[in-house]
């Protein structure tokens, strides 16, 4: 194997772990064995199981930022609140497929004060990239607290998302507005929280047709705070 193939088959033998164990019973032994490589070559990409659940974030960072950023044509003639709202939603897109071990990382994060912790910092840092991509400002002192106001919203998120048997997410998207409403003028995102427009207009109307999302926004985080 090639040593991004490596990075990329542990992640995924991680993950697949993960789905079916608590964080703390998963072996770096294990995560080697389910892929079928060598420790020493697990070691060349990955030096903890802290690494991993970094991957994991970074992973979902690059597939949320891959869709487009603030220029996107989405996202034209859209306020900061509505791109805001299309970059979280991108973000579970993204989650999808890896509902169980992100369900399984909350559930251990909720026994194991350290690492919830450490996956708040690893989402802090993510959420920075989600207010970049949502062509918010990310610098400095009001960067930071908007990651980390937005880190603390996303984890409430999740816990609906994680219990959303609809196919079109409406409680999901509707807690996620919510939460955008009341966190706007704390998290500085905007001027003025009068409500803007209803900002999963395209995504509602895809589901009362029947259609299915795009291919891109069903693709593939982390967590207490999650991915």
């Amino acid at each position: 194997m090639t040593s991004e193939t490596t990075r990329d088959a542990c992640l995924r033998s991680f993950l697949a772990l993960l789905a079916e164990r608590p964080f703390a019973r998963i072996a770096l032994g294990d995560v080697a064995e389910r892929c079928g490589v060598s420790l020493a070559e697990m070691r060349a990409s990955y030096a903890s199981s802290q690494d991993l659940l970094a991957a994991f974030f970074r992973s979902t960072d690059r597939h949320v930022l891959s869709e487009g950023g603030p220029d996107a044509e989405d996202f034209a003639g859209e306020g900061p609140k509505e791109r805001l709202f299309e970059v979280l939603m991108r973000r579970l897109d993204a989650l999808e497929p890896h509902k169980e071990a992100v369900r399984s990382l909350r559930r251990s994060a909720r026994r194991d004060p350290l690492l919830a912790l450490h996956l708040l910092r690893l989402s802090e840092t993510s959420q920075r990239w989600m207010v970049a991509s949502a062509g918010l400002d990310c610098t400095g002192l009001a960067g930071s607290i908007r990651a980390k106001g937005l880190a603390v919203l996303f984890a409430r998120v999740l816990d609906v998302w994680l219990e959303d048997e609809d196919p079109g997410l409406a409680r999901t998207m509707a807690t996620l507005d919510q939460e955008l409403e009341r966190g706007a003028k704390l998290l500085g995102m905007l001027d003025d929280v009068a409500y803007l427009a209803i900002p999963w207009r395209k995504r509602r109307a895809s589901a009362a047709t029947g259609q299915d999302r795009p291919a891109g926004e069903a693709a593939p985080a982390a967590c207490e705070p999650a991915a």
